[in-house]
């Protein structure tokens, strides 16, 4: 009799695990399915764009450079917020900005070099007060507000001030980390937000609520740094590394100025980002738009052609220039991030086919106070400088090298220009974020790019400043690392 007992009871215990087993088995299903749909989904309209050749005019070269001097003290040189402050104050009509860290965070790092948030906001209320009509646009991305947990008294003081403030609404874009998107999108993102909370900010100073944790392991952002502007009558635009970000204020970073039809594709990118924002303004187009815009092949007066790069679009013009190099040509690569591996066989197949190559990078080891594990850089150094490529890093001391540059000088005097805000990684190139470069190419004797080809020989050769070090100094040989960083960068499991 006991022994039935036992029996029964046994069963009774399976039946009870194996039905509690099912709806878990179930969630889980679910949140890998929606995980893997969002990663690929159809992306909005708009992005992954690629304008094709346009005449390139009064276009200019600009740059920030951080070095040490011959006593070792630090030195900043800093052209490219005084170009958007300068834009700013000479709008009439418009003035949109699109930019991803707006903030005055600055997590454990010493304090901000410049305050660029609170100048950029005050430089914006003091030419919307001037200009009452001039139609003012920020874009930026929700971490400012630590995905709504905390409010922002910069975007809260434009909005006062009657500038039009965007919060990008990422969820229309596809996924970079599926393993935790699925669950987020299913069981915490139709919980909301709410400003404040019982945990620390990630950020720095204040308090913020389990979701806005929970929202930041998505690991994506409208990564744009964008500045869109009429002056006499024309429209210009600026696009760059740079970040109106007070603790990235000493980073080094590169920029371009120009006017005409690339300036009008700028501004289409930029609707596209509004329409998938949900914004109900007018179009910005409307007053700007130039049926030409689309129409290229001929070159400016200068002799100079661009194409206005986004998203995925980035990568094909990246790879297009690298595949390209032929035995003599020089190829100069200036990175923050480096680790995406169609942009690293690429880069290796150069080097096998006689590619002079200068590559520098950022040794990844500071991030606003925090140390960081060097990764995904010194990975990837050890696998070109294996190919024969010659690399150094950046001498940095709390700041970063945030430059985005890739250079190709050709024989035959030609000269290939790729920059903006996305790094080479698969989340920057593979339309997961939202990102814009321009691509620019005409004879390399021609002014903005002789002032990039002197950039990359400032940085390599330590001209005036001391900007870069060999690769012992941060050449790392762990075979750990090295399969973290693969895993890493092909599950979206990171933040770079």
């Amino acid at each position: 009799m006991k022994m039935s007992l036992d029996i029964s009871t046994g069963c009774f215990r399976d039946t009870v695990a194996r039905a509690a087993t099912v709806p878990v088995v179930l969630l889980a299903f679910l949140f890998l399915t929606a995980g893997c749909y969002h990663a690929v989904k159809p992306l909005p309209e708009g992005l992954s764009y690629g304008s094709g050749w346009l005449p390139a005019t009064e276009i200019r070269f600009m740059s920030d450079r951080t070095g040490l001097d011959s006593s070792g003290k630090q030195v900043q040189e800093q052209e490219i917020f005084n170009e958007v402050f300068g834009m700013i104050a000479q709008a009439e009509r418009l003035v949109l900005v699109d930019m991803f860290l707006f903030n005055d965070f600055t997590g454990t790092g010493p304090p901000p070099y410049r305050c660029l948030s609170s100048e950029l906001t005050e430089k914006l209320i003091e030419r919307k007060r001037a200009v009452p009509d001039l139609r003012a646009v920020l874009i930026t991305d929700p971490v400012n507000t630590v995905y709504g947990g905390m409010e922002s008294p910069y975007l809260r003081r434009l909005e006062e001030a009657g500038v039009d403030v965007v919060v990008t609404r990422l969820e229309p874009l596809r996924d970079s980390n599926p393993v935790w998107s699925g669950f987020w999108r299913l069981a915490v993102r139709p919980l909301g937000n709410r400003v404040g909370g019982y945990l620390p900010s990630p950020f720095g100073p204040g308090r913020v609520t389990l979701r806005s944790w929970l929202s930041l392991l998505n690991f994506k952002a409208n990564h744009r740094k964008v500045v869109v502007a009429d002056a006499d009558g024309r429209l210009r635009a600026l696009v760059t590394s740079a970040n109106p970000h007070d603790g990235s204020s000493a980073h080094s970073n590169v920029g371009v100025v120009f006017e005409g039809l690339a300036a009008q594709a700028v501004l289409e990118t930029e609707q596209a980002v509004l329409d998938l924002s949900g914004y109900s303004g007018a179009p910005l187009c409307s007053e700007f738009v130039d049926a030409a815009a689309h129409v290229g092949g001929a070159a400016g007066d200068n002799g100079l052609q661009m194409q206005v790069v986004t998203e995925a679009a980035i990568a094909e013009a990246a790879e297009a220039m690298i595949s390209g190099t032929k035995s003599g040509d020089r190829l100069d690569l200036v990175m923050f991030y480096l680790a995406d591996r169609d942009i690293l066989y690429a880069l290796k197949a150069a080097a096998r086919r006689g590619v002079l190559m200068r590559v520098m990078l950022d040794p990844n080891k500071d991030a606003f106070g925090r140390q960081k594990s060097g990764m995904p850089n010194r990975q990837v150094a050890r696998e070109l400088v294996a190919a024969g490529v010659t690399v150094r890093w950046a001498v940095t001391s709390g700041e970063q090298m945030h430059s985005k540059l890739l250079l190709v000088s050709k024989r035959d005097g030609v000269a290939d220009l790729l920059l903006g805000s996305a790094n080479f990684t698969r989340r920057n190139l593979r339309d997961y974020n939202l990102e814009t470069n321009v691509r620019i190419s005409g004879r390399a004797d021609t002014p903005v790019l002789q002032a990039a080809g002197d950039y990359a020989d400032a940085v390599w050769n330590n001209t005036r400043r001391v900007y870069t070090t060999g690769y012992d100094k941060y050449r790392d040989d762990s075979r750990w690392r090295v399969l973290r960083y693969r895993l890493q960068e092909a599950s979206g499991l990171c933040t770079w």
